[in-house]
């Protein structure tokens, strides 16, 4: 047993040499040694003891903590009965820099385990390569006090992201669970998910938690918690948008504190099995740009596809447009950039140069296969932040001293199918097809395309690496990251060196395709605050409006949805129906009219020799006190609500609707991309005397209604009009089509690019 709990297995299955494991490579065919550990969820392991091995293959290192031994095999796949407890990490696949995923399970086993036991990987683990030891890290209350001020900030704007997706899974209890919490230097990463009870979580209990917090906070932020848990607890902040605007304010103020000395180099390589380089870079290959001097940074990979010549005039194409379109956002301060905004300028960039690579592609009458296209990854340091933009599978990762940790999600049909909560990752990737891409830029038109933006805080130095598949492939990064990056971190090494290094592991490890790479070195510096932060809470509607989506859909899964709370100022009232809509005044009418009709009965029922009715006033009736009605805006858009437009829109597609048009709102979700802050709006156009056609009666036929989506930020660019509840408009129930409450399907990238 002894011996066997010492033996780690080499993954090459050529090989599959047994190995001590103190080792890193094979004895025997130099082939990198993962050491797989994985956490077990739940208490199931209570029972094991250390030194023991399950199932032939998972070693016992501690309680909840084991170490594949066979990594080269696949894990079994957890039984159905089990398919509602992985789901929701299944589906929060887009958040896993920090909640895991599902690895495989370890089968029942007769007299000691009567149920399987289900095995998530990368937990958050502390590993002393030298003594072989394995702890978990700190959580979040015992890590607290020694925390620099931002950093605190960044972990709690962590958590306030992470509430929405868990909540609509059913799991934001693991955010109120401090066992659960763990960091990692600068991450916060959940050991498991913890389902919710039969009562839903709130934020005022998130505020009780965070008030824990205040006391051990330093100085400059002490009060700033406070204001923001109280604010929690007493419902002035009422939504994960709302918390998430605070905290970025908080987080802007601490980063004038800060500076960061930037470092951008990029390679790029044929590769000893390609004849032609369809990759593409930005800077151009072997460049070296240090911010400052330069007043801005920009590192971008892209990996052409369609070959004859296609694929490396749209990664050439992709990288010129987008450099200029960045170049226009970049112009403004940095204090002055709305981050939300910024994403969504971002992801626009994209569409411009997916739509110019797609009309080339008209142009010369390519189809199908046929049509060039690009993958496209970007990394943008803009003050405290870095923003990561991407479409396809070429790979952004954040290394740091604590770890390598990929950032992106391919878009390949294996990710997909863990999005829809179809496969554990490890198992989708066996099946055939699994890496084929379901989008790239310039295959089909952008209203299709779904780009990925997100943000990072920097609070500690860090390296961002982008690659084409080139390197990423079969692990490379995972395995050399250590032995070749993190020497970047520790000054033993610069990034000229090991950019060549990285080239010639993909060249020599891989070598199947082109490579390309981009590191950007991060060197930050912090200094803590003298003066405390203010909190200033934004304002929010003066009621909640009830969520129109509470089913968990897949879109929900998809975004980490945090649109700014905006205050729009109100318009003067045109009448009391204003602030007593119809549906209020009709009861109290009623009742009022009730009341006296039953007085009058009264009296007339009475003796003649009784009190004489006198002209004294009919007892008033006392109604019920209402709340005051939303007011309906852009920002709180709710289903059955009517827009009207105030001038032409020309979409994309050439989809035009004229001044004047009304659109009802058939459903409001948020956009399928991670840390995306904009929600999508289906729309329905309603009906008109324009839109009616004769029948063969002599009658008129309403034509169907015609359906499309807007984002929240492309209604506000149209400025479009939101009708009042007391407004009338051709949406009225009178409309003889129903709207359809039924969620539009996403549209899905044409073809099958590879």
């Amino acid at each position: 047993m002894e011996n066997d709990a010492a033996t780690l297995y080499c993954p090459n299955e050529l090989c599959q040499s047994p190995n001590p494991l103190s080792h890193k490579f094979c004895l025997r065919c130099s082939t990198p040694l993962p050491k797989r550990y994985l956490w077990a969820q739940g208490e199931a392991l209570s029972v094991a003891t250390a030194g023991e091995i399950l199932a032939d293959r998972y070693l016992v290192i501690d309680k909840s903590i084991v170490l594949d031994i066979r990594p080269g095999l696949v894990p079994q796949t957890p039984e159905l009965d089990n398919l509602s407890a992985i789901r929701p990490y299944l589906r929060l696949i887009p958040y896993r820099l920090h909640v895991p995923q599902v690895y495989g399970a370890i089968p029942p086993i007769d007299g000691r385990y009567e149920q399987e036991i289900l095995l998530l990987e990368k937990p958050p683990l502390l590993t002393d390569c030298t003594t072989q030891q394995v702890q978990l890290c700190p959580d979040l209350i015992a890590a607290w006090r020694d925390a620099s001020s931002m950093r605190q900030i960044h972990w709690l704007w962590q958590l306030a992201n992470l509430w929405q997706p868990l909540l609509s899974e059913g799991v934001a209890a693991s955010l109120l669970a401090p066992d659960l919490i763990r960091v990692e230097g600068p991450l916060v990463r959940l050991l498991e998910l913890r389902s919710d009870s039969a009562t839903a979580h709130s934020l005022p209990q998130l505020g009780e938690f965070w008030a824990q917090l205040s006391k051990g906070a330093k100085p400059a932020i002490s009060e700033f918690i406070d204001k923001i848990s109280n604010s929690l607890i007493e419902e002035e902040i009422n939504s994960a948008e709302q918390l998430i605007t605070v905290l970025d304010r908080g987080l802007a103020q601490l980063g004038r504190s800060q500076t960061a000395a930037i470092k951008i180099l990029t390679k790029t390589d044929t590769g000893p099995s390609r004849q032609r380089n369809e990759d593409a870079c930005y800077p151009p290959s072997g460049t070296l740009v240090s911010k400052p001097p330069q007043p801005s940074a920009l590192a971008i990979v892209c990996d052409g596809i369609g070959g004859h010549e296609g694929g490396n005039v749209a990664s050439n194409l992709a990288i010129e447009t987008i450099q200029q379109q960045v170049q226009q956002l970049t112009k403004v301060p940095a204090d002055h950039i709305d981050p939300s905004l910024l994403l969504t300028d971002l992801e626009s960039a994209v569409a411009v140069v997916n739509d110019k690579i797609s009309q080339r592609n008209d142009s010369e009458n390519r189809q199908g296969r046929q049509r060039m296209g690009t993958t496209l990854v970007m990394a943008l340091p803009i003050a405290h932040e870095m923003y990561i933009t991407h479409v396809g599978d070429s790979r952004a990762y954040w290394i740091t001293r604590h770890g390598c940790y990929q950032v992106t999600l391919d878009d390949d049909v294996a990710s997909r199918e863990v999005r829809l909560g179809y496969a554990i990752y490890r198992e989708a990737i066996e099946q055939s097809g699994s890496g084929s891409l379901v989008q790239a830029l310039g295959m089909s038109p952008s209203t299709s395309l779904h780009p990925t933006s997100q943000r990072f805080i920097l609070d500690e130095d860090a390296v961002f690496l982008l690659t084409s598949d080139g390197l990423s492939d079969f692990d490379r990064v995972e395995d050399y990251w250590e032995t070749e990056v993190l020497p970047i971190l520790k000054a033993e090494t610069d990034v000229v060196s090991v950019a060549d290094k990285l080239v010639e592991i993909a060249n020599t490890k891989n070598g199947h395709d082109n490579v390309t790479i981009a590191l950007v070195h991060c060197q930050i510096k912090y200094t803590e605050p003298e003066s405390s932060l203010s909190a200033v809470i934004p304002e929010s509607s003066p009621t909640q409006v009830p969520d129109p989506f509470p089913e968990a859909t897949q879109q929900t899964l998809l975004n980490n949805s945090s649109t700014k709370t905006k205050v729009i100022p109100e318009n003067k009232s045109r009448g009391s129906t204003r602030h007593l809509p119809l549906q209020f005044l009709v009861p109290l009418l009623i009742v009022a009219a009730a009341g006296g009709i039953g007085y009058l009965v009264m009296r007339l029922r009475s003796p003649i020799d009784a009190v004489p009715i006198t002209a004294s006033p009919t007892p008033t009736v006392e109604p019920t006190p209402e709340k005051p009605p939303v007011r309906r805006t852009l920002d709180n858009l709710s289903q059955g609500w009517v827009i009207q437009t105030n001038s032409e829109i020309t979409l994309s597609n050439q989809q035009k609707f004229n001044s004047g048009t009304f659109l009802q709102v058939i459903e409001k979700k948020p956009n399928p991309k991670p840390a995306n802050k904009d929600f999508l709006v289906d729309l329905q156009v309603c009906p008109s005397p324009d839109a009616s056609t004769p029948a063969q009666d002599g009658s008129q036929t309403l034509q169907k209604p015609q359906k499309v989506e807007f984002s929240h930020s492309q209604l506000k660019r149209f400025g479009v009009t939101v009708l009042q509840a007391d407004q009338k408009s051709p949406c009225d129930p009178a409309s003889p089509e129903p709207i359809n409450q039924t969620p539009l399907p996403t549209p899905k990238a044409e073809g099958n690019p590879t």
